[in-house]
Formats: C-alpha cells, sequence, structure tokens
C-alpha cells in the first residue's frame, strides 16, 4: 500500500484531522449562545462515537441533524453542566480567600468534582446515543462511572494528559483552539462506546 495513496495513513490521518477541525468549527459556532452548549456538545458526539465506531458519514450533515434533535435535552443539561462546573469553581476559590485555608472547602471541592465527571462524563455521549429523560441519562451515566470504574479512571488520567499537552505552550494553546475540544470528545467516545455495546450485548443476553 503507498503511503501517500488515499487509502494510505498519511491520508487518513489528514482526513481524521480535516474533520476534527470542522467538527470543532461546527461545536463552537453552535455552543456560542451559552445555553445551548449542551446541545452542542451532545451532537458532537453523535459524529465522534460514529468515527470510532467506523460509520462516518458527512460532519456537518450529521451534527446538525443530531443538534436540533437534542436541543430539548441539551439546553438544560448544559446549563446544569455550567451550574456544577461555577460551583466548584466558588468553593476552590473560598477555599483560597478565606483566612486559614479550611480543609472543609478542599474536601467539599474533589468530592464535588468527583462527582461532576461522574455525573456528565458520558451523560453527552448517552443523549448522542439513546433516547432517555435527562434524569435518567445524568443517573445512567453515574452508574457507569461506578461499574466501569477502572476504564473511567483511566479515560480521566488521559483526558487530563492531553488538556496539559494542549495548553503547554502557544502552538499547543493553538492547537487547543483549533480543535481540542473535538479531540477530547473523540477520547471519550472510544470507551464509552465499548461500554455502551458492552451493557447492550449483556441486555440481550440477559
Amino acid at each position: 500500500m503507498n503511503f501517500f495513496s488515499t487509502d494510505g495513513p498519511l491520508f487518513h490521518f489528514l482526513s481524521r484531522l480535516w474533520d476534527m477541525l470542522k467538527l470543532n468549527i461546527l461545536w463552537v459556532i453552535c455552543s456560542l449562545p451559552v445555553v445551548t452548549i449542551g446541545a452542542s456538545t451532545a451532537a458532537a458526539f453523535s459524529v465522534t462515537l460514529k468515527m470510532v465506531d467506523d460509520r462516518e458519514g458527512y460532519v456537518a450533515r450529521d451534527f446538525l441533524k443530531a443538534f436540533k434533535a437534542n436541543l430539548k435535552q441539551g439546553i438544560p443539561a448544559g446549563i446544569l453542566n455550567m451550574v456544577f462546573a461555577y460551583a466548584l469553581y466558588l468553593d476552590f476559590q473560598l477555599f483560597h480567600a478565606v483566612e486559614g485555608n479550611p480543609i472543609w472547602f478542599l474536601i467539599l471541592g474533589i468530592v464535588g468534582t468527583a462527582m461532576c465527571v461522574g455525573y456528565f462524563l458520558y451523560t453527552y455521549a448517552l443523549m448522542a446515543r439513546y433516547e432517555n429523560t435527562l434524569i435518567a441519562t445524568i443517573k445512567n451515566s453515574m452508574e457507569i462511572s461506578i461499574k466501569y470504574f477502572g476504564r473511567t479512571v483511566f479515560l480521566i488520567v488521559i483526558l487530563a494528559i492531553e488538556i496539559l499537552i494542549f495548553f503547554f505552550n502557544t502552538t499547543t494553546l493553538f492547537l487547543w483552539v483549533l480543535i481540542g475540544p473535538a479531540v477530547l470528545f473523540l477520547t471519550i467516545s472510544g470507551p464509552a462506546m465499548y461500554i455502551f455495546k458492552d451493557i447492550e450485548k449483556k441486555a440481550k443476553e440477559g
């Protein structure tokens, strides 16, 4: 196989990079109203889940279709996610601001962060793949995080490493602007798809 052919690794890499760039631009644009960030994220996951499952289609068309389909649940999910994130931000700010740095602020922040990750790590991927109520989707995300604890911890470590790399210097920060969020969505989609298929398989068997 020719390295530079349309079936070669170079073409595949450049094609995937172009898809990541398009997906990232679409995600940013559709997230600009802020309240739509949840629907935009679910739409991005609908695309990346197809990528890891080798069912790639047209990025823009698939994204926009999923964005419209997820507006109803995506908006409250995104708002709830932002409320959680802001509450955690305030908690850590208070930890640094209050004299003596009360340890319970730190403990509350760590526990809150773990719960927030558990609640929302798989939420948007679940929203992209299944039809369910928002409460049930968030609950399922937490249950998956606990049941597949080892995979979840490994995934969080990988995400942390990716974020550190992206924010390493101005060059990598520029890459974050171009494709960063889309890369994180794709990273989550791999383990998420494995878990979803495992759950579906066990459901059919049992």
